[in-house]
């Protein structure tokens, strides 16, 4: 049972009443029964709210940014009308509207309502509760009631940074001679000979061929297809830290399957967490290496395997990366690198382009990867990209007071630091690809071209 605010009032005009009657103690034992009296009535005559029956239907996923509608079918089995409100409960991320909704269903009929959902974070948002309050025909109390309604809505990474692909994807055409730009480099497929010309490697002469010639002939390559790309998240403690003005995606219509088309919105939103940008660098360059006729792994590790995809056909790449990134987030413990090596050698075991998503913090590199990047080093090209916070360039450039000056130097010597670890790591062998976070995605594409161009990979 509840008390509405209309039983309110009526007892405050009641309290009135008795104030101006003659005898206010006859008055109030009036008061008193007339309310009641009103309130058994409401209690009567209001619809019962235990036998409602709920389902629900609507999308299951969306997109960051964009709107899902859920549906939310109410059935009345009982012999009264159930008049109220239905309040349908969801965690605040997922954006719940309207929070209240009002409920009319005669007896033996049933209603549908609608709740649009804009979630504000990744992840599975799923209904808590549906309560309905079930008012009588005076409006003074009600009957109220908790039902499970259980439904999920899965939250997919936007891929805003899918506007850098056709650019991309031209480079790439280029590359797999589709333009008359043939490459040429060691690890790379043959594709014709040519005449030789002064400045062409003389290692790409084709001795044989030449003497069959009696002219000097060069061997042409082709980036070579059907390569091995392992790209590996790290979910640590570091990948939780927002950087950035996060743009958010403009919201449309309810994603209905797993397609990624979307529109962005320049408006800025609170920045993401690294983990985001360098899920949405690692759908680029995923969709990147499957229009090369690469074959894309992928690993999300902190202290344990948090995700893995591995064999997943071209076509179904994308849809299978977001759905398995979807759920995953930063975990407040200190990444294991030792364990990342140990679960990258024992799913790589042929020679592949290891890229790792990481934070470049000294520190952390040097107590972590450092140590073990010689096992990895040694049997796979590995690239590192890492996130930089535009806010650091920001304060070293403000020095106009004594606190700005201090805040310059600590930036100063943080990226310092940041420098000296990219050259370690480059001594090591190792590329590395160290951008904001709004230039984290194209940059790291165009790294993964210029080692095919290369013939690195």
């Amino acid at each position: 049972m509840a008390l509405t605010g209309r039983a309110g009032l009526v007892a405050a005009l009641g309290i009135v009443v008795v104030l101006l009657a003659p005898q206010p103690g006859a008055a109030l034992a009036g008061v008193c029964l007339l309310l009641a009296a009103a309130v058994i009535v409401d209690l009567v005559f209001a619809g019962a709210v235990r036998p409602l029956r709920l389902h629900r239907s609507g999308d299951t996923l969306v997109r960051l940014g964009q709107a899902a509608q859920v549906e939310l079918v109410v059935e009345n089995p009982g012999g009264r009308r159930v008049r109220g409100l239905l309040r349908d409960a969801w965690p605040p991320s997922a954006g719940a509207t309207p929070r209240v909704l009002e409920l009319n269903v005669p007896a033996g009929e049933r209603r549908r309502l609608v709740v649009t959902l804009t979630p504000t974070r990744r992840g599975d948002r799923g209904s808590v509760a549906v309560t309905v309050r079930s008012l009588g025909p005076l409006g003074l109390a009600a009957r109220q009631g908790t039902h499970r309604a259980p439904w999920s809505v899965r939250v997919l990474p936007p891929f805003l940074s899918r506007k850098h692909l056709p650019s991309r994807l031209a480079r790439l055409r280029e590359l797999d001679g589709q333009h008359p730009a043939l490459v040429r480099g060691q690890g790379t497929e043959f594709d014709s000979l040519r005449e030789y010309v002064v400045g062409d490697d003389v290692r790409s002469i084709d001795w044989r061929a030449s003497a069959r010639r009696h002219d000097v002939v060069v061997r042409t390559w082709r980036p070579e297809r059907d390569r091995r790309v392992l790209i590996v998240i790290d979910t640590g403690r570091t990948s939780a830290g927002r950087v950035g003005d996060a743009p958010v995606p403009m919201a449309g219509a309810p994603a209905r399957g797993s397609g990624l088309l979307v529109r962005p919105d320049p408006r800025p939103a609170p920045g993401w967490p690294r983990l985001d940008w360098s899920m949405d660098a690692a759908l680029l360059l995923a969709a990147l290496a499957a229009k090369a006729g690469d074959q894309v792994d992928f690993l999300a590790y902190d202290r344990a395997v948090r995700a893995w995809v591995a064999g997943a056909s071209r076509t179904e790449l994308l849809s299978s990366l977001v759905n398995v990134m979807a759920p995953i987030e930063a975990e407040l413990v200190e990444a294991d690198s030792q364990g990342m090596v140990a679960a990258i050698l024992s799913r790589a075991k042929r020679r592949c382009l290891v890229v790792l998503l990481t934070d470049l913090n000294a520190a952390a590199l040097e107590e972590g990867l450092m140590p073990v990047l010689p096992q990895l080093s040694s049997r796979h090209l590995v690239l590192v990209a890492g996130v930089s916070d535009p806010r650091v360039a920001a304060m070293a450039a403000q020095r106009a007071t004594a606190e700005q000056v201090y805040d310059a130097a600590a930036a100063e010597h943080t990226q310092l630091e940041r420098r000296r670890i990219t050259a370690r790591l480059r001594r090591h062998g190792v590329e590395v690809v160290d951008a904001p976070p709004d230039d984290i995605a194209p940059a790291l594409a165009d790294a993964y071209l210029a080692l095919k161009a290369a013939g690195r990979l």
